[in-house]
């Protein structure tokens, strides 16, 4: 009996202690607050520079929204050309406080993912899937979501990625 006494408030100290913290971190939600002018649903037209050397041009959706409590973003990409998809992509993104950027987690259909670093930069959001290569996405005077792809070659920066897309 003594030792359902002293069990007890043993694991109700360590419940207790181990308990979710439910509070919304302020400060990560306040980083995020900075993507949100990529929330919505999109729709328009990109192209990409194949090995080919050849622009192939493709339409593209994007589907973006907040989700736990505005302290990570889920990104849903397709890309089709002539009815096939060519592109099927989710992405999470959440700020990482301890290295101060953004921390972009991205799941390919064909079974390919990655964790990358991101960053904002002014009013546009760069991210960084290896070294060397950078997409940079941001509105543009239209207030269209505007997106680069470039790879580095020594000091220059060469783009292979273009996309335009027009809120719903």
């Amino acid at each position: 009996m003594i030792k359902l006494f002293v069990l007890i408030p043993t694991l109700l100290i360590s419940w207790m202690t181990n308990a979710q913290d439910l509070q919304t971190n302020l400060s990560n939600k306040k980083e995020m607050e900075k993507l949100g002018f990529i929330t919505g649903e999109w729709k328009g037209k990109g192209w990409i520079m194949e090995k080919d050397g050849q622009k192939h041009f493709f339409i593209q959706t994007e589907n973006i929204s907040f989700k736990l409590d505005s302290t990570a973003m889920l990104i849903e990409g397709m890309g089709m050309d002539n009815g096939k998809i060519i592109h099927n992509a989710l992405a999470i993104i959440t700020y990482n406080k301890t290295d101060s950027n953004y921390s972009f987690h991205s799941y390919l259909s064909n079974g390919m993912e990655g964790n990358f670093k991101a960053e904002v930069i002014g009013e546009k959001l760069y991210w960084y899937p290896i070294e060397g290569m950078r997409y940079i996405i941001y509105l543009n005077e239209k207030r269209q979501w505007y997106e680069t792809g470039e790879m580095k070659r020594g000091e220059q920066w060469f783009q292979f990625f273009e996309m335009t897309l027009d809120k719903k």
